[in-house]
């Protein structure tokens, strides 16, 4: 096989034509076999084949700077740089389904939050022009779905004020992010795509003009004169041309020899040149090429020869969530959806073909779908904005001054939240509870269950007056956690036995960990250490009635699946705090830190988010109260 023999991207400069189609086979062929075991991005990657192989021979990495938007289309990037054990892809130890610093020098930036290659680049660009690094390049490859960000818009703005800077932007367009990408660029990137070429059209009219005597060549030169006007006409190319940028186009995306002559001309221009390549995605496994919802963009475990998975999904927080968006849509007109370029993964597609007039998609534009959500609920509609909690990050200042600051009625549903694994640290949907704990009049609800995702979702929508926020967790929905009781606002999902005055514990459990604090309780239970446990539902506000309940109690748990800082147990710690309620109070949540891929459970062993552990902490915390350690104070305070 070729692909063994490829150890690094200089060995492709010994191939010739035939040869690199081999090539191209073998690293389609090796991608159906390896990512149906593991899992993983298969469409995008089958999509650039030829691209990757053609940039990787016509530019020196590392030394020149090859960088994709969004990562998960590297892997064949990965190949081609040296790594070809995919056997641990995206598990513990293996390769990550993103760049890796760590992995290789070749991976320059692990991005994989789209439409920010464009700003890298632009920074890798002019460092190159600082230091006077004439011989270095920057090649950045961003799709025409992340092209809808405005991050990317923003870039090619100052991109294009330094003429003489060199840059070349590899447009990958395969018409798709996840679903067939949508708005007025795409509508433009389909007229290049259908309209016949400008360059082809000269090439012929040259060889007639040049044949006419006298007046050929002179009335050939006129022509290519009024370049831009006739460009305009023939293949409105303009948007990026007024912009200053020089663009070349549109390419056939799984041809190398023409992929490399353009590639080539851009590297030797001077300044910033867009390559318009046209790119199938799935290319090659008719599975995918079949799938119209996203062409395989990421799939579990499947059978390599029919692309079927492995085994039937059991019922998922986001199908919970999907099916009440329907219901709710048929008893309320009011109700409209909103997504960013993710209609499928977020479970809006059902919402979508039942009311066709009432879905929204904004394109990778998270920050613009915020402030849409604004204008529609000030309009007179109730907008549900569902978005992967890690990715609402880039749209707080939006939540804030948009959203929150207007008093809108939106509601924001989170999926993905919490420890989700094998993505990696850009995933993790740890971050939320944290940043949104700082925005004024803002509910945010926690779901321990599939009975409470559909009661709590229409809560939130009954809102008309704030921001409103529903974050669950990825994957199977656990099953139901009945509540034994209520106090406030807050289910009681164990009580103390009725003898106990005082009860040793109060654990507040957040979201889809109840069935864990409830583990932590028999464990505790079994050390002699009585305990209650209570679902706060609405984790923003802290519930009035919590604060008491605490005082109550000889000791305080939390536990929740957000970063330690500023989470759940910093705003319930301040609660006690403010009510005057002097208890000892431990927080269990996720460490301030980028987790590397693993299985989601691997993850919380590591960072001791575990009931063993916590029951662990939590029995030597009241061992400590009792007294029960020799020359050691019983603790007081947290």
């Amino acid at each position: 096989m070729l692909l063994t023999r490829i150890k690094g991207p200089r060995d492709l400069d010994r191939l010739g034509r035939e040869e690199l189609d081999q090539l191209a086979a073998e690293i389609r062929s090796f991608l159906v076999d390896a990512v149906s075991k593991t899992g993983g991005h298969l469409g995008p990657n089958l999509g650039v084949v030829e691209l990757t192989i053609a940039l990787h021979r016509v530019f020196d990495s590392p030394k020149d700077k090859v960088l994709f938007d969004t990562g998960h289309q590297a892997y064949v990037h990965k190949l081609l740089t040296g790594r070809q054990d995919f056997g641990g892809l995206r598990t513990k130890g293996g390769l990550s389904g993103y760049p890796s610093r760590a992995e290789s020098e070749h991976d320059v930036i692990e991005n994989s939050h789209a439409s920010t290659v464009l700003g890298w680049a632009d920074g890798f660009a002019k460092a190159n022009e600082v230091l006077g690094r004439e011989d270095h390049h920057v090649a950045a490859v961003i799709g025409d779905g992340a092209l809808t960000g405005g991050m990317a818009w923003e870039a090619l703005n100052n991109i294009a004020a330094a003429k003489d800077r060199p840059l070349v932007i590899v447009v990958n367009d395969n018409e798709r992010s996840y679903g067939p990408t949508i708005g007025g660029l795409a509508n433009h990137l389909a007229t290049l795509r259908t309209t016949d070429g400008y360059e082809r059209f000269l090439a012929r009219g040259k060889d007639l003009l040049e044949r006419t005597p006298v007046v050929g060549k002179p009335l050939y030169e006129t022509l290519h004169g009024a370049k831009k006007g006739l460009k305009d006409f023939i293949a409105p190319q303009g948007m990026f041309e007024d912009l200053g940028l020089k663009y070349v186009g549109p390419i056939d995306g799984h041809d190398i020899e023409a992929l490399e002559s353009a590639l080539q001309r851009a590297k030797r221009f001077g300044g910033p040149v867009i390559v318009h390549c046209l790119t199938q995605k799935g290319r090659g496994y008719e599975p995918a090429v079949q799938d119209e919802a996203d062409r395989f963009h990421a799939v579990g475990v499947i059978h390599p020869d029919t692309g079927l998975p492995v085994k039937t999904a059991a019922a998922s927080w986001t199908s919970v969530f999907a099916d009440e968006m329907v219901k709710l849509g048929k008893d309320r007109k009011d109700i409209v959806a909103i997504t960013a370029a993710m209609l499928q993964p977020v479970g809006l597609k059902k919402f979508a073909d039942a009311y066709p007039d009432r879905i929204f998609d904004v394109g990778i534009a998270e920050q613009h779908g915020a402030t849409s959500a604004a204008g529609l609920a000030s309009g007179g509609v109730h907008p549900v904005f569902a978005v992967y909690a890690t990715f609402l990050n880039r749209a707080f200042d939006q939540v804030l001054m948009d959203v929150a600051l207007h008093k809108c009625g939106v509601t924001f549903v989170l999926d993905r939240a919490g420890v989700t694994g094998d993505d990696g640290a850009s995933h993790n949907g740890m971050w939320d509870m944290s940043i949104l704990q700082v925005v004024p009049g803002l509910r945010l609800a926690a779901p321990r269950d599939a009975e409470q995702l559909r009661a709590q979702l229409r809560e939130a929508v009954a809102v008309e007056d704030a921001p409103t926020v529903v974050r669950y967790s990825k994957g199977v929905v656990g099953p139901a956690v009945p509540a034994v009781g209520r106090i406030g606002g807050m289910d009681v999902l164990r009580s103390p036995a009725p003898e106990v005055t005082r009860p040793d514990v109060l654990i507040v459990s957040v979201g889809a960990l109840a069935p864990m604090c409830l583990e932590i309780a028999d464990l505790l239970d079994k050390q002699g250490i009585s305990s209650t446990v209570v679902d706060p539902r609405w984790v923003k506000p802290v519930d009035e009635a919590l604060a008491p309940l605490a005082d109550g109690h000889r000791v305080v748990v939390t536990v929740e699946d957000n970063g330690r800082t500023g989470g759940v147990g910093a705003a319930v710690s301040q609660a006690l705090r403010d009510a005057g309620v002097d208890v000892p109070l431990r927080d269990f949540g996720i460490p301030q830190r980028f987790l590397d891929h693993a299985l989601r459970k691997e993850i919380m062993a590591e960072i001791g988010l575990t009931a063993p552990d916590i029951a662990r902490q939590v029995t030597g915390l009241v061992a400590k109260l009792d007294g029960r350690y020799e020359n050691e104070p019983a603790a007081t305070v947290d």
